[in-house]
């Protein structure tokens, strides 16, 4: 019986923080099913399809653009000192906002809350970023609950991680509300990674 699948998106700009997408990349695409099938489809996405340079030069390809990528059920948005330019960006905001209904989960990582709440998708609900972005963040939506010092916040559809390394803590918790706690620890210890199974930091 084939297992189920889920479309991953990992938004792709100019300047995003390298661990920031490639460490939730390798969460999902590591993961397997007992009979060695994935459970997640993972492609990066940019707003034209084209090349990306990321965070210190590295030279990213994307597989789609924002207008003819496949419909995801889960869309990330990682961060970087590119989302100051990008949460200014009405054509991205619009396209977040499109697929809101539609995935899953939204999820972020570190300053890729940024973009979202910029979008108005975090009024009223709680959220983390990179530690030293949080008037950014309560600017960029004033009536959202910062919460500094988790490492990830889970809202129910949106999930917002703290940041860099701890967007890897929030894939697994994704996983694991997905799939169960056992078949995120599973994914961990193949990538030989400790992980915050819940969102306190120092808490494991």
């Amino acid at each position: 019986m084939p297992q189920k699948q889920w479309n991953v998106a990992i938004f792709m700009f100019d300047d995003v923080e390298v661990l920031d997408f490639a460490g939730p990349f390798e969460v999902f695409a590591v993961s397997r099913y007992e009979d060695g099938t994935q459970p997640f489809n993972v492609y990066l996405v940019s707003e034209d399809g084209e090349r990306v340079v990321a965070r210190n030069g590295l030279k990213v390809d994307v597989d789609y653009s924002m207008e003819n990528c496949l419909q995801p059920d889960l869309l990330l948005i990682p961060g970087g000192q590119g989302t100051r330019t990008l949460m200014h960006n009405e054509n991205v905001r619009a396209w977040i906002q499109s697929q809101y209904d539609d995935v899953e989960h939204l999820l972020t990582v570190c300053t890729g809350s940024l973009v979202v709440a910029k979008t108005g998708l975090l009024a009223d609900q709680a959220a983390t970023t990179y530690h030293t972005a949080f008037d950014l963040l309560t600017e960029a939506e004033p009536t959202l609950d910062a919460r500094p010092g988790e490492r990830w916040v889970d809202n129910g559809k949106i999930i917002t991680s703290a940041g860099v390394s701890a967007g890897i803590d929030m894939a697994l918790h994704t996983v694991s509300r997905l799939l169960g706690k056992d078949f995120a620890d599973k994914t961990a210890n193949h990538m030989e990674y400790e992980y915050w199974s819940v969102g306190q930091f120092g808490e494991k």
